[in-house]
């Protein structure tokens, strides 16, 4: 599991996460006890959910012989979705990560 600090100005809202879900990765989660849940490509099982402010994100690897092009339009929209749900880019959440360990 891992979770996420959402940038000051981005709201910790399941809906406002369904909605960039949506837009993109090509399919509609459902919404189970509160978690947004789907899979798409090299993501198994995806659970996406909102607790403390904070964006919490469960995800299994689809372990199927699958092709390289599909691993990496995968990984382009999770980190996509990262980027637009929590407001950081990937060098930003690394260091706030790094900072919330000390």
């Amino acid at each position: 599991m891992q979770q996420y600090k959402l940038k000051r100005g981005y709201k910790p809202e399941i809906e406002r996460i369904k909605e960039i879900i949506e837009a993109n990765f090509p399919v509609q989660p459902t919404e189970k006890d509160g978690k947004l849940v789907f899979s798409y490509g090299a993501i198994k099982h995806f659970e996406a959910w909102i607790a403390d402010k904070r964006l919490f994100l469960e995800t299994v690897p689809n372990k199927e012989v699958i092709s390289d092009e599909e691993v990496l339009d995968t990984n382009k929209r999770f980190r996509k979705f990262l980027d637009e749900a929590t407001g950081y880019t990937s060098k930003q959440r690394v260091k706030t990560a790094k900072k919330d360990v000390q």
